[in-house]
């Protein structure tokens, strides 16, 4: 069983795979506690591998899963992936990067979190993934030097605030065009008011 904090069909808004029609797996729990984070990660409801798997038919046009949390290696097992594979759609995960990714997943977003406020309770231990997306705050971007990445995002840090936004906005392109070697990643779905 597992526990799961929603399941919906919506555009992936953000980092590579923007705009693409995705399902999304939301699984509860973190086991860390970023300043900034949106999700309430206490709720949801315990399913099964074939209840999830039930319910992400029911978008069969869909061609992407995003399995995402809080962190969803905290939960996410082969099982499930084998569960999830029989839908024949490609198997995405957004991770901080805390603890192993299991085998199978065909696409491995990286999202560290270290030297965040309420983020250093476990160091990002991953290595390799298929894209690096960082939430810019002004940090040093040599201390993701040594992740390998095929694509590499830096993704202003969403507020409700419009001065504040504008002003994260506006440092992490200039953090961009400083290193140019990062693609700017905005969170789409926000300013699109898709869910």
């Amino acid at each position: 069983m597992y526990k799961v904090n929603e399941i919906f069909y919506s555009l992936q808004g953000e980092g590579f795979n923007t705009g693409t029609a995705s399902v999304f797996v939301r699984l509860s729990g973190c086991n860390l506690k970023c300043s900034f984070c949106d999700t309430s990660h206490s709720d949801g409801r315990m399913m099964s591998a074939p209840a999830i798997v039930e319910e992400i038919m029911k978008y069969p046009q869909a061609p992407l899963i995003v399995i995402t949390g809080g962190e969803p290696t905290l939960q996410l097992d082969d099982d499930l992936v084998k569960a999830l594979k029989l839908t024949g759609k490609r198997i995405a995960i957004e991770t901080n990067g805390t603890r192993p990714v299991p085998a199978g997943i065909d696409w491995i977003t990286l999202s560290p979190k270290t030297g965040f406020d309420g983020a250093d309770a476990h160091p990002c231990t991953l290595q390799h993934c298929d894209e690096l997306k960082v939430v810019y705050l002004g940090q040093d971007l040599a201390q993701y030097d040594h992740i390998q990445a095929k694509h590499r995002f830096l993704q202003p840090c969403f507020t409700s605030d419009d001065d504040a936004r504008l002003k994260s906005i506006s440092d992490t392109v200039e953090a961009v065009k400083r290193n140019p070697q990062w693609r700017l990643s905005m969170q789409t779905h926000r300013y699109l008011n898709i869910p």
